[in-house]
């Protein structure tokens, strides 16, 4: 069985590699990026209906600018979201399971005027044409070099579990920087946007059926177990 390389940042880094070795299969953590906080001013909450969080790093390092808009019902893109807002005092409307764009599909008749926490790198939303937003930036995610040990790792054949676009650029670039062979790589990819980021010379690109982690592992799990000749 060739290994899974996770290299979304960390908590999720961390969290996905456990979920992952539950699953058996030879898994490394090696995170690309570092989340950092972004300074930004929160507008007035009595302006707005909803407030449409996808991630929980918004949560983690939105700061003290959150707790002006606790007022707002939170739309979250899951779980792990939905969980972190509550601990921030928020209360949660609804959290999805499929991506933000299902969750904006979820808002109830009468939404008008929605904001949006978000980190610099985002998925475009469509609204529906009565709806506007709102953005503010409240993260970024900072890309990494390569370590000495994921050269390494990536000279041999190896899937890659990558999370964004963002990640699919960053890791293409740095395997063009460190002239390392992508044809015995495999691309375990969230979600169709990542597998469009994606550029020609991979071993595979395959998309997840759903974009979360149990698709993704079980994509995983499919192409750790049918190596790469």
């Amino acid at each position: 069985m060739v290994p899974l390389i996770v290299i979304r940042p960390e908590p999720g880094c961390a969290a996905t590699a456990e979920a992952a070795r539950a699953l058996g299969l030879e898994t490394v953590a090696q995170p690309l990026f570092a989340i950092e906080p972004r300074s930004w001013q929160a507008p007035l909450a009595a302006d707005f209906d909803a407030l449409l969080i996808g991630s929980a790093n918004v949560l983690r390092h939105g700061g003290r600018g959150l707790d002006a808009l606790k007022n707002l019902p939170v739309y979250a893109v899951g779980e792990t979201t939905a969980q972190a807002a509550r601990e921030r005092g928020f209360t949660v409307a609804a959290s999805g399971s499929g991506g933000l764009q299902a969750v904006v599909d979820m808002l109830p008749p009468g939404t008008r005027h929605v904001l949006r926490l978000a980190g610099d790198e985002r998925v475009p939303l469509t609204l529906p044409k009565a709806m506007t937003m709102e953005e503010r930036v409240t993260y970024a995610s900072v890309p990494c070099p390569f370590t000495p040990g994921l050269i390494d790792l990536l000279r041999r054949p190896a899937i890659v579990a990558v999370h964004s676009a963002e990640a699919m650029r960053h890791l293409t670039a740095q395997c063009v920087s460190h002239a390392i062979r992508r044809s015995p790589l495999r691309i375990a990819a969230l979600g169709p946007r990542i597998a469009q980021a994606a550029e020609a010379g991979w071993g595979e690109v395959a998309v997840a059926q759903a974009p979360n982690d149990k698709a993704l592992l079980a994509l995983a799990r499919q192409m750790c177990q049918d190596p790469f000749p």
